[in-house]
């Protein structure tokens, strides 16, 4: 049986992107050019790290932030990090940067050198809002609070 490429879902990517923005803002409140926003991670059990927001630049129709968690694991593992462009005229997140690695395509052949997966864009953006919404159902930053 011959195998099908993949076909970039755009519709799916755009719908995670819009949702990505309306999450990424909540948790940025009105942060500008040079801020940072803490989230310490917690829950009834104890704490179990920080999700850092830093808006690294800010223009008038593109945000551009860098998140990162620190936690429990650091020394051992690498903590993941990425860094996210906000569109601001269509209202979308996406990331463009993961673990140092830049520009992912919307497709992969698969197998490929790297082993991205043939959808990976799609799952970095999927990693990000579930990693937004972990911040939000778990955030305990004294100014989040307001935002919910």
């Amino acid at each position: 049986m011959p195998r099908t490429a993949y076909v970039t879902d755009l519709r799916t990517l755009q719908g995670e992107c819009t949702v990505n923005y309306l999450r990424m803002t909540r948790l940025l409140g009105d942060l500008g050019a040079g801020d940072v926003r803490e989230v310490p991670l917690a829950s009834r059990s104890g704490r179990f790290g920080t999700l850092w927001l830093e808006v690294a630049e800010h223009a008038p129709y593109t945000t551009i932030v860098r998140v990162a968690q620190s936690g429990v694991l650091d020394g051992i593992v690498e903590s993941p990090r990425m860094t996210v462009h906000l569109y601001h005229d269509v209202r979308m997140a996406e990331v463009t940067d993961f673990q140092r690695q830049r520009h992912f395509s919307g497709r992969y052949r698969y197998p490929n050198p790297r082993m991205h997966q043939p959808d990976e864009k799609l799952q970095l953006n999927r990693f990000l809002g579930e990693w937004l919404d972990h911040g939000l159902a778990h955030g305990h930053a004294v100014d989040l609070s307001e935002l919910r």
